[in-house]
């Protein structure tokens, strides 16, 4: 090792030994970077991998959840719907295949660019419009669109402060025709893990880089905030360089999350728990909203 090296392992150490604990929700730690170009291609590569559901679901699961939207949406072909954080466009290509002209919106470039190629290469890019943006900036450019339904799924809302989740909820309410209806799917609010703990690992080929890395991860409940976070310190072993990533979790108790929908414009939600035990391998752990504006 270099001596510029073994000082920036140095200060990698010291920064942890004297981080803040616990960690603070949105204040420790920057967010996930998922508009920067390298890791938006790592994080494809998860939401691609079919051994797991860590990032996206495996494909039989997004039919069978794609076939309980149909239902619960009350789709038909030529319905319009806003899919909020689609991600690599796995749900918007599938319902444009069923005839739905779907608009999805993600902060990733390699998520869109993966979503119009596949749109394209599927026969349905003229059903699909993707849109590369800050879902806090881009989703109020679609108010007074009238979609006939919109979708915000994998406890992507989650991440927001309160403040920025109820924004994004009267955005969304906006965006939708009278009587639109919006899923929205979130952590079951008693299942979540509150316990603080922590943990490490290494690799050289994952979300966190492609060449040997090491992650000493921790995770706080916020009682106060009712949140988690999770706080990644990541260290290049070759070059000691350290990023530290905060991951929040804002929790939401059924009967809290109903009365934000009702006070965010919509005239009725219900909550649906374990995706109506529709088959999803996690199911139990999720509560399924579906409002109506």
């Amino acid at each position: 090792m270099t001596n510029q090296t073994d000082d920036a392992f140095h200060s990698a150490l010291w920064r942890i030994y004297n981080r803040r604990q616990p960690a603070r929700p949105w204040e420790d730690g920057e967010n996930l970077p998922w508009n920067d170009p390298e890791f938006s291609e790592r994080m494809l590569r998860e939401h691609l991998d079919q051994t797991h559901g860590a990032a996206s679901r495996q494909r039989p699961e997004i039919l069978r959840q794609v076939d309980w939207f149909w239902q619960q949406l009350d789709l038909a072909p030529g319905a319009r719907v806003l899919d909020i954080t689609c991600g690599p466009g796995l749900y918007t290509t599938e319902l444009a295949r069923r005839g739905v002209q779907v608009t999805g919106i993600d902060f990733s470039p390699a998520s869109i660019r993966y979503a119009r190629d596949l749109a394209a290469q599927e026969g349905v890019a003229d059903r699909c419009t993707f849109i590369q943006a800050d879902v806090r900036m881009a989703l109020a450019e679609q108010t007074g669109q009238s979609y006939d339904a919109a979708l915000f799924i994998y406890g992507q809302l989650s991440v927001f402060t309160r403040a920025e989740t109820a924004t994004l909820l009267r955005q969304a309410d906006a965006a939708l025709r009278p009587g639109g209806r919006m899923v929205i799917e979130l952590l079951d609010f008693e299942r979540i893990d509150k316990s603080d703990s922590n943990f490490w690992f290494t690799d050289d080929r994952g979300l966190w880089g492609d060449r040997p890395f090491m992650v000493l991860g921790e995770r706080y409940w916020d009682t106060a905030e009712r949140t988690a976070i999770d706080r990644f310190h990541v260290i290049d072993l070759e070059t000691g360089a350290m990023q530290v990533i905060g991951l929040p979790d804002c929790g939401y108790e059924t009967e809290e999350f109903l009365s934000l929908l009702h006070a965010c414009g919509f005239t009725s939600a219900e909550a649906h728990r374990a995706w109506d035990n529709i088959g999803l391998y996690d199911a139990e752990e999720w509560i399924t909203y579906v409002a109506t504006r």
